[in-house]
């Protein structure tokens, strides 16, 4: 397998608000730079839209090294959150629903098809490719003004 290091951040002008995600890949020293949103969102689904659409480009199965700034993003693979609400039934342990559902699935089958290991970074403290991230995130949000 391929081994591709990605990079993401969300961002969210209000909570909810316009939103916008940035994405960075790097395959053997070349970076490929990816942005969106959506006019009325929420950070966390940002935060996910950034993993999802960054892994969703990917043409082949790979293994990736996944850093984001978003513990609701890693805690929910590294601590087996996502396992755990998915033998639930999609329901968290107080047995309220999982938010942002849709989502978590998406990764769910992503995680199926990629071999990904998720690093929490903490954000805005000059990782370089965070502080890129954020950019991308933020200027997308900005431009749906």
């Amino acid at each position: 397998m391929k081994h591709v290091d990605i990079y993401t951040d969300g961002a969210c002008r209000g909570n909810p608000g316009r939103g916008g995600w940035g994405a960075i890949l790097v395959f053997c020293g070349v970076e490929k730079e990816l942005s969106g949103g959506e006019p009325l969102t929420t950070n966390n689904r940002m935060e996910l839209m950034g993993a999802i659409k960054a892994m969703e480009a990917l043409k082949e199965p790979c293994e990736i090294t996944l850093t984001s700034d978003s513990k609701y993003l890693t805690d929910a693979i590294n601590k087996g959150w996502l396992e755990s609400w998915k033998k639930r039934g999609w329901k968290k342990a107080d047995k309220s629903p999982v938010l942002n559902i849709e989502l978590w699935q998406r990764i769910d089958e992503l995680l199926k098809i990629h071999n990904v290991t998720f690093v929490w970074v903490h954000g805005h403290r000059g990782h370089a490719y965070n502080e890129r991230c954020d950019v991308l995130a933020t200027t997308f949000a900005d431009s749906l003004s």
